[in-house]
């Protein structure tokens, strides 16, 4: 009785919840996140002026690349469309710029955003979207 009590299995009732509200923050924290790439020239720019600065191959295209990824991927978390697709590409994405930092000397608390991103794309590849979701509607997932 003691150890069902700490297996909190209760909680399963609200993982619909949680991967719902996981999608439309973490939807909400990309597209926000490089918005400004997209909409200023200057921005773009900068982050590749950035990016050439850890010594990442052809900065002039991985920066649009990287940021149209992103704001791809926050767009289809949101609905929860392509889900397990996004988290493939959002682990990929971010595991480049974990691989990128650390070249740069980057410590372990300089890298969490990025590298937690891994993390949590690797859980939406592997889990889905959840029943609350376009992917449950349309893909039967």
């Amino acid at each position: 009785m003691f150890v069902r009590f700490f297996a909190f299995k209760a909680l399963d009732m609200l993982r619909p919840l949680a991967l719902l509200a996981t999608r439309l923050y973490l939807g909400w924290f990309l597209i926000v996140g490089v918005w400004d790439n997209i909409t200023s020239p200057a921005r773009m720019t900068e982050f590749e002026t950035f990016l050439r600065g850890l010594n990442c191959p052809s900065p002039e295209l991985a920066a649009p690349l990287s940021v149209w990824v992103q704001l791809v991927i926050g767009v289809v978390l949101i609905p929860g469309i392509f889900t397990r697709l996004a988290g493939l590409l959002l682990a990929a994405n971010f595991a480049v710029a974990v691989f990128l930092f650390m070249g740069a000397g980057f410590n372990e608390r300089e890298i969490f955003e990025p590298a937690i991103l891994i993390f949590v794309g690797a859980l939406l590849a592997t889990h889905g979207a959840g029943p609350i979701s376009a992917d449950k509607l349309l893909l039967r997932d």
